[in-house]
């Protein structure tokens, strides 16, 4: 789904959210609140200059609008792959984005994470996983990675991995496999802006991915092992 159609469903004419080169950022009013909402499109690719962007406007919504929600837009390749954002030190910019997110919770500020077309590794990690509770359209992509390149990185044969994604959600992509480990917490149908609403009302600051992942089939060991680690 593009941009301008999802905000049309979320917030009907209610918003002003533009488009800055990949980058989406403005507010909305739903239900007499206004929310904040930042994000990205275009698959966009995360490179320093839109992680620290994305960072800005997390940071001005704590600064100017206090406890004021803030929604996530997700539409992401991952981080850029060039020599200098290598250079520069991306794993560190988009790590300070992650920060901006959690600083943010910390600061009472509901934050609703949607991937609405594209989630991929750390473009994903540090931006919709950082919220409160991520959601997913039915039609959106999630993955690490493509399985010919995960299996480059393991050193498996591709076959296997193919096999093991048929039982393991972990090695498979889709955003049904991420419902079922936890990472999204359920997928958006018919009307957006009821979900939306929905969504920040049950907006919790607790960590619940590895149980509800359990429960779900998904991730039967992470629980456990936490627990474990906690109680060490």
């Amino acid at each position: 789904m593009n941009w301008p159609a999802l905000l049309t469903m979320l917030f009907g004419a209610a918003h002003d959210v533009q488009c800055d080169g990949d980058l989406l950022r403005g507010s909305a009013q739903l239900n007499g609140q206004t929310l904040a909402v930042v994000g990205t499109t275009h698959h966009a690719a995360i490179g320093v200059e839109l992680a620290l962007a994305q960072a800005r406007v997390v940071l001005d919504t704590v600064r100017d609008f206090p406890g004021r929600a803030i929604v996530l837009l997700v539409d992401t390749q991952g981080q850029r792959l060039r020599h200098r954002d290598e250079l520069l030190g991306i794993n560190r910019y988009m790590a300070h984005m992650g920060c901006c997110i959690e600083l943010a919770r910390q600061q009472g500020h509901r934050v609703i994470g949607l991937v609405y077309d594209q989630a991929l590794s750390g473009g994903f990690i540090t931006s919709g996983l950082m919220a409160d509770a991520c959601y997913a359209l039915p039609e959106a992509e999630i993955r690490v990675m493509r399985l010919p390149a995960m299996a480059r990185v393991t050193k498996l044969d591709e076959q296997h991995l193919a096999e093991l994604s048929k039982s393991n959600p972990v090695f498979a992509p889709g955003v049904e496999n991420y419902v079922a480990m936890g990472g999204i917490q359920a997928l958006w149908r018919g009307d957006l802006q009821a979900c939306l609403v929905e969504a920040l009302q049950q907006a919790s600051t607790a960590d619940t991915r590895a149980a509800e992942g359990a429960a779900r089939g998904g991730r039967t060991l992470a629980a456990q092992v936490t627990a474990r680690v906690l109680a060490a």
